[in-house]
C-alpha cells in the first residue's frame, strides 16, 4: 500500500496546537487526553510515516485532540476529504472543524464507529490512528474500540501511539498481532507507535 509522505512543517502554529485548550480539557479528563501536552512534529512524522492509504480510501483518526496530527497528515498530501477524524468533546471538535477546512471532523464516541464513518467507506479505511489512551482501560472497554475498528476496518488492524515502553494493550487477549514501528525520544513524554493487526 502507498504511505502518505513524510512532509511535515517543522514548527506548528499556535492555532492548531493550541496547547492551553489541550492542557484544560486533560485537567478535565485525563482518561480521555492521556498526556498533558499535544504530539511533537517528530511523533507526527512517524506516524504520518506508518499511514498507509490507496486510492478510494480514507484515513480515520480516532481522538485528535487539538489536531497536530490531522494536520501532518493533511500536510503530507492527504486530501481533507479522505481524513474523517472523530473527537468525542465538543469543544476540541470546534477547534478540529476551525482548524481542518474540508476535513470530515465527527463529533461522537468512536465506540460507535461503525454509525459514524459513512457505509460506503466500511471496508475502505486505509489507516485508523488511534490517540485514545486504550492502555488506560480495562479490557472490556478497550475490547468495545477495537471491535467497533474491526467494523469499518475488517482486515487492516490499526496505529496507535502511547507513551508505555511495552505494548499498551494485551495483544493477544485481543486476538492480534503486535509490531511497535517507530518511537522517539523527541516527544513528551517519550512515544512510541505501535502497529496491531489480526493474528
Amino acid at each position: 500500500m502507498k504511505q502518505a509522505a513524510d512532509v511535515i512543517p517543522s514548527r506548528f502554529g499556535q492555532d492548531v496546537a493550541n496547547a492551553g485548550l489541550f492542557f484544560r480539557r486533560w485537567m478535565a479528563n485525563p482518561l480521555q487526553m492521556g498526556s498533558i501536552v499535544p504530539s511533537s512534529p517528530a511523533l507526527c512524522r512517524r506516524i504520518v510515516a506508518q499511514t498507509r492509504v490507496e486510492p478510494g480510501e480514507i484515513v480515520v483518526e480516532l481522538g485528535a485532540g487539538t489536531g497536530v496530527i490531522s494536520k501532518a497528515l493533511l500536510d503530507s498530501g492527504l486530501a481533507p476529504e479522505r481524513l474523517y477524524v472523530v473527537e468525542i468533546v465538543r469543544d476540541m471538535a470546534d477547534h478540529l472543524r476551525a482548524q481542518l477546512p474540508g476535513a470530515n471532523v465527527v463529533e461522537g464516541d468512536a465506540r460507535r464507529l461503525p454509525q459514524l464513518i459513512p457505509a460506503e467507506f466500511h471496508g475502505r479505511v486505509g489507516t485508523v490512528v488511534v490517540g485514545i489512551p486504550l492502555v488506560l482501560l480495562p479490557f472490556e472497554e478497550q475490547k468495545r474500540f477495537i471491535d467497533a475498528i474491526r467494523a469499518v476496518a475488517p482486515g487492516r488492524g490499526f496505529i496507535l501511539y502511547s507513551y508505555c515502553v511495552t505494548s499498551p494493550l494485551p495483544w493477544k487477549k485481543h486476538g492480534l498481532v503486535a509490531r511497535r514501528e517507530a518511537w522517539t525520544p523527541r516527544n513528551f513524554p517519550p512515544a512510541s507507535v505501535w502497529r496491531y493487526t489480526p493474528a
